[in-house]
């Protein structure tokens, strides 16, 4: 049975469906980038003042920790911690809802929006 469940999880990820594991430190993947463009975009706005992919590691509990895509700066001196997400998977939701309730920051997570549906963002604020 785990043979079968490993290969349909095989076929998934070959037809582009999700990754078989995370990029090296540092390396975006696309709907990151394209999320990146945006706060790049904010930040000529004067709305942020700065921003780093995977800038902040924070500490949940004993050996969990969890590190979002990006830790943003907006000029009034807030800090936010930003997810960008395609679909959640895994224990990623819990892991910001946890950190969410250890730490001071604002947390979002920032799904794409089709193109159909008008593009953008779509922004989930976890408090």
């Amino acid at each position: 049975m785990a043979t079968i469940t490993r290969t349909r999880v095989q076929n998934k990820a070959a037809a582009g469906r999700f990754a078989l594991g995370r990029l090296k430190t540092g390396e975006r993947n696309k709907t990151e980038q394209a999320y990146e463009n945006f706060l790049t975009m904010l930040q000529r706005a004067g709305q942020v003042v700065w921003f780093k992919f995977e800038g902040v590691k924070l500490r949940l509990a004993d050996n969990t920790f969890y590190t979002p895509d990006y830790a943003v700066m907006l000029t009034n001196g807030q800090m936010e911690m930003h997810e960008v997400k395609g679909f959640w998977q895994d224990d990623a939701r819990a892991k910001i809802k946890i950190a969410a309730e250890l730490y001071p920051f604002r947390f979002l997570a920032a799904k794409p929006k089709s193109k159909k549906d008008g593009g953008g963002w779509e922004i989930e604020v976890f408090e």
